[in-house]
């Protein structure tokens, strides 16, 4: 039996200081890649190792052609897709609407040729909030982005100043993969952070959760040969001790369980 930990891969978010609003200084004058603490606890809560995999960001000394993202794919045994910046709208064939919602394109393109490295290694792919938003692009659909002003009788995904203490219920779909983790759950109550969502959902994709006061996806996998599955929560802010929101741990072995499965030589 292998019992070696399994390592994780977990893709950076990306600080710019040409994108700051303040004055840089210090490290923070540099391009910087980093692992938000609590995704990394989340998947060491789970008996993981995380591994934040490098990113090339504009005027970066090496080349795209440098990273070769399929090198991690064969070395690690699954990717976790963290929150952060705005999916931009040119990479689902749209313009912004606002200049504040132009996203983050150099992260969107790292994201994307990493997603298409783990999917064709056969390695699960799990995706957080922004990851959602992204996988879903990345097969083909698009978001909405701003849910306020595209869906103005939407519920507030998003309360500035609470985080991820604004919480909302979500349904699971009867059936699901997802509901089969919670059996006897029909209605939970997450963390919600995020003011854009999937407007069109990607062709074989299923959803598995929804905003039940407005409809909005919470939940989706792929529906191909491999594990590609999302929440638009944060499972890795949930608070043990906290007396209403969903434990989110079933998701977690759900998600690791896989990676073991795809470690494993066939036969």
């Amino acid at each position: 039996m292998d019992d070696k930990p399994l390592l994780i891969g977990v893709s950076a978010r990306i600080h710019d200081p040409l994108a700051a609003d303040r004055a840089a200084s210090g490290v923070w004058s540099k391009t910087v890649h980093y692992l938000e603490q609590s995704v990394a606890h989340w998947l060491l809560h789970g008996g993981a190792v995380a591994v934040m995999v490098p990113a090339v960001s504009e005027g970066s000394v090496v080349l795209r052609s440098d990273l070769k993202l399929h090198h991690y794919a064969a070395a690690l045994d699954g990717l976790v897709l963290q929150g952060g910046n705005d999916v931009a709208p040119q990479s689902y064939g749209e313009m912004p609407l606002d200049a504040a919602w132009q996203g983050d394109r150099v992260r969107d393109l790292y994201e994307m040729e990493l997603i298409r490295a783990f999917v064709a290694a056969g390695k699960p792919v799990f995706g957080i909030c922004r990851g959602l938003q992204l996988l879903n692009v990345t097969f083909g659909g698009t978001l909405l982005q701003d849910i306020a002003t595209q869906r103005p009788d939407a519920l507030a995904h998003r309360e500035p100043g609470r985080y991820e203490h604004h919480h909302h219920a979500v349904e699971f779909v009867p059936g699901s993969h997802l509901a089969g983790l919670f059996p006897g759950l029909a209605r939970a109550t997450t963390n919600s952070i995020h003011h854009q969502g999937i407007k069109d959902l990607a062709p074989d994709f299923v959803v598995e959760a929804r905003c039940p006061e407005d409809g909005l996806v919470e939940a989706v996998r792929w529906q191909g040969p491999s594990y590609v599955a999302a929440v638009q929560w944060h499972p890795e802010f949930h608070e043990p001790d906290h007396p209403t929101t969903l434990d989110d741990t079933p998701m977690l072995h759900d998600f690791l369980g896989a990676a073991r499965a795809a470690r494993r030589p066939a036969g």
